[in-house]
């Protein structure tokens, strides 16, 4: 039994190059005798319910919204769920009921993103049903990516528009850690795919630094707005948004100064231990290195990749000697080639992008420079974490 009037609530999507909507997504509520709204998501979720009811549910509620997209602008589009299972019942060659749905209301299709929801389904007849969508002048979008290895799959298989990153692991990621290098993966991809990415659940200025981090193109969650009957203005939130922006990118500012500092300070300390190298002193004439507290590690390899000596640590108020890496190759990793092919003639200082070190688990960057007549490279291992 479903009780309540359903109808369809508005939660907008903000577009992180203007901070205006740039659409919104229809959300199922069940509007009470007292009036207050429930969310139609339990329903969905409770294998109790009937699915023919909740089907009869999601038609009436898309149908509430799609009636109403003529009040908004002309330029939102409309983010309309869709679920794989039911999609599996559609015969083949048969009309779809969205999109009946859209030519009764009067509805463009090239204002609507059609959002798979879910995992499951069959595979064949949701890529043919997607076609027809896009045949007509929809976009599609993928929800929750990143919930399940076989969303790799659908990606592959249906060529999104959209992806919207699950809600859960983005606000993980945003905390730090390793769900954050993930979720940045996800989003690299995607945009190698050539496709938007959406943020969802952006509740704390913490994850909408993140989302722009990753380069969401929209972003959607309670910092801004919850679901609600009434259309925002489309202007609503540029204000906002572009005050958080503004404190986003003075953070990266401040991040990139403690970089150029760091590099004036790497090129002190670089010159220091080639001193130390030319000489061929041994350990005991090392420096101690106090000024440089984000220091790991240094060694040298030879202009083709092979490290030539240990690695040497300051560790324990003493330098101490890794000899377990001698005689590996790090040509093929990317700072070594990017040393290659900028610092080499020049013999300059170069600095890698961050990573995660496999050895360690830190987060590292790794500084180079050739010496000895461009024969001999001194490669230093840096702390990244305080960036």
């Amino acid at each position: 039994m479903i009780d309540g009037q359903p109808l369809a609530c508005f939660q907008p999507f903000i577009d992180t190059a203007t901070g205006r909507i740039a659409g919104v997504e229809a959300l199922g509520r069940l509007r009470q005798p007292n009036g207050q709204l429930l969310s139609v998501g339990p329903l969905f979720n409770d294998p109790r319910t009937s699915s023919t009811a909740l089907r009869r549910l999601d038609r009436l509620i898309r149908a509430d919204a799609l009636s109403r997209l003529h009040e908004a602008p002309l330029d939102w589009f409309l983010s309309i769920n869709i679920s794989p299972r039911w999609i599996s019942r559609l015969r083949a060659g048969q009309p779809l009921p969205s999109l009946r749905q859209l030519q009764q209301q009067g509805v463009d299709p090239r204002r609507v993103v059609f959002e798979i929801t879910e995992l499951g389904g069959n595979s064949q007849r949701l890529s043919e049903v997607v076609a027809r969508y896009r045949e007509a002048g929809a976009r599609i979008a993928i929800d929750d990516f990143g919930a399940g290895y076989s969303q790799l799959d659908r990606v592959l298989a249906l060529q999104p528009d959209i992806l919207k990153l699950d809600m859960r692991l983005f606000q993980a990621a945003a905390r730090g850690g390793p769900s954050s290098d993930v979720v940045k993966a996800l989003a690299q991809m995607a945009e190698k795919t050539g496709c938007w990415i959406i943020a969802e659940g952006v509740e704390s200025e913490t994850e909408l630094n993140f989302a722009l981090e990753c380069g969401s193109r929209y972003v959607q969650g309670f910092l801004f707005a919850r679901a609600e009957q009434a259309f925002f203005a489309s202007d609503a939130f540029v204000a906002p948004f572009a005050r958080v922006r503004q404190r986003y990118v003075q953070q990266k500012l401040a991040e990139r100064g403690r970089l150029m500092q760091m590099r004036q300070q790497l090129a002190e300390l670089m010159t220091l231990l080639q001193d130390w190298a030319q000489a061929r002193a041994p350990i005991e004439r090392l420096p101690q290195l106090d000024a440089f507290p984000w220091l790991l590690r240094f060694y040298q390899c030879d202009r083709h990749g092979t490290q030539l000596t240990p690695n040497l640590e300051w560790r324990h108020n003493r330098w101490q000697a890794d000899h377990s890496y001698v005689g590996h190759n790090w040509s093929w990793r990317p700072y070594f080639y990017h040393l290659l092919a900028e610092g080499w003639d020049e013999r300059r200082l170069t600095l890698s992008n961050t990573y995660r070190d496999a050895t360690s688990n830190q987060y590292c960057l790794t500084a180079g420079q050739f010496f000895d007549n461009g024969q001999r490279l001194l490669l230093i291992d840096i702390d990244a974490a305080g960036l």
